[in-house]
């Protein structure tokens, strides 16, 4: 775990950013440093973060602190937070983005390869909310952003462990976000559907006859930065999904999954 810039002295707010390396991350570290943030970029990939740390310098005057971790490893996020600890900086906006997918059938995936994704997707983020939290109340000021996914509101068959662990965060958002709003804290659950981003080639989902569909990593930040101001506890990214939401709020649930497993079942490469 590695830091390549001073201890900050701008003044500016800080955004710490996990799988800030590609993707919705890299976006959002992106966006956050031309509104004036200085960032602490986490992801496993050290090169392109530095990379991104000296654009985000060059073009928008930001400091960016990089931490090269495997958040999936159980003492990662506690080493992350030690490090910020040591650096002496106070977090304004903790955006929890890392995590990947997995498809096919649940009984053939790789059993390294789903448990990581639990650890990732789930436990780590949980772990840096629980790790954070407490000094954004002391202060009485601090957002947090967690990625959920159009999957968070429904059973997906053949992305079964992913869509469940977008569920947790969904649930474990919301219920934290009542707790922690008297305190000044403002907890968003970002909720998008299709991105063009590497999430598809790492989860191995067959997507080229619809990604005419799909957003922009962009386009998905614009609005959940937007929402985060707004002090809305979710954030559905565009209205075709916030359409899909309301579908699968409407239909039962288990005609929503069956419905699904038909549609999702041709999409996804057998193993």
């Amino acid at each position: 775990m590695t830091n390549n810039q001073g201890q900050r002295s701008s003044g500016r707010p800080v955004a710490l950013v996990t799988g800030a390396s590609a993707g919705i991350g890299e976006a959002f570290a992106r966006a956050l440093a031309a509104r004036g943030h200085d960032l602490i970029l986490v992801a496993r990939r050290k090169q392109r973060l530095e990379e991104l740390s000296a654009q985000l310098k060059s073009e928008h005057g930001a400091e960016s602190h990089v931490i090269a971790s495997d958040l999936g490893k159980a003492e990662a996020p506690r080493q992350v937070f030690d490090a910020v600890e040591k650096l002496g900086l106070q977090l304004d906006l903790l955006v929890n983005n890392a995590g990947y997918g997995s498809s096919g059938p649940f009984h053939t995936q790789e059993h390294e390869w789903e448990m990581g994704q639990i650890d990732l997707n789930v436990r780590a983020l949980a772990a840096l909310a629980h790790l954070f939290s407490p000094g954004m109340v002391q202060r009485g000021k601090g957002r947090i952003i967690n990625l959920g996914s159009v999957g968070s509101f429904m059973s997906c068959p053949y992305m079964a462990t992913y869509a469940a662990t977008k569920a947790f965060i969904l649930s474990f958002s919301e219920a934290i976000s009542a707790e922690l709003a008297p305190h000044g804290v403002q907890v968003t659950c970002v909720c998008p559907g299709g991105t063009s981003t590497e999430f598809q080639q790492i989860a191995k989902v067959e997507v080229e006859d619809v990604k005419g569909t799909f957003m922009s990593a962009e386009s998905v930040v614009e609005i959940a930065l937007r929402d985060l101001e707004a002090r809305r506890p979710i954030s559905i990214s565009g209205w075709m999904n916030r359409l899909a939401v309301r579908l699968a709020w409407l239909t039962p649930r288990g005609l929503l999954t069956m419905a699904l497993k038909k549609g999702l079942e041709g999409r996804f490469e057998k193993k």
